[in-house]
């Protein structure tokens, strides 16, 4: 990894099927954390109608070019690609609905992912810049990717603040 940019330089030996991954899981989940944050968000993750085209519902707009530049990133084929988003959604929809509580659902979903946010950012290929694309630069901010005591705090002071309630 290159400490400048914090990504794995393109030219290194790593497999298509490890840059897809790589690149695929934590747009989907950041994706995930950005529809989650609100209720219309929330019911249209738990009422979505077309389980199997999960790229449309989670990037919108940007799908098109979500999936152009995973696919560009990981090597694979942009038909590949969206087959491979729209599994990785579905499965992660499943983990979320699966550890939900009864009691409040909407609640329950949008804690799940603004608690992991943190652990997601910094697999986040800097390079896709995902945040840009759902129209929150902060997601592609390299900070989010550092890790120690003095950053552990300022994660925690920044979550105080993201937090809305």
């Amino acid at each position: 990894m290159d400490p400048n940019t914090q990504d794995i330089p393109l030219e290194a030996a790593v497999h298509p099927e490890a840059r897809l991954a790589q690149a695929a899981i934590p747009s989907v989940l950041t994706a995930l954390y950005k529809i989650l944050k609100t209720d219309a968000g929330v019911q249209t993750v738990l009422n979505n109608s077309n389980p199997l085209n999960w790229a449309a519902t989670i990037f919108g707009k940007q799908k098109t070019e979500v999936i152009k530049r995973i696919a560009s990133y990981s090597s694979y084929t942009q038909a590949e690609t969206e087959i491979k988003i729209n599994e990785i959604s579905a499965e992660a929809v499943n983990i979320i609905k699966d550890n939900l509580k009864d009691e409040d659902k909407i609640a329950g979903i949008k804690d799940t992912l603004t608690s992991e946010r943190n652990n997601i950012l910094p697999y986040l290929p800097a390079i896709l810049n995902i945040g840009e694309l759902l129209g929150d630069t902060t997601l592609d901010d390299k900070t989010n990717k550092m890790e120690g005591p003095i950053s552990t705090l300022m994660h925690k002071i920044e979550q105080g603040f993201s937090n809305p309630d």
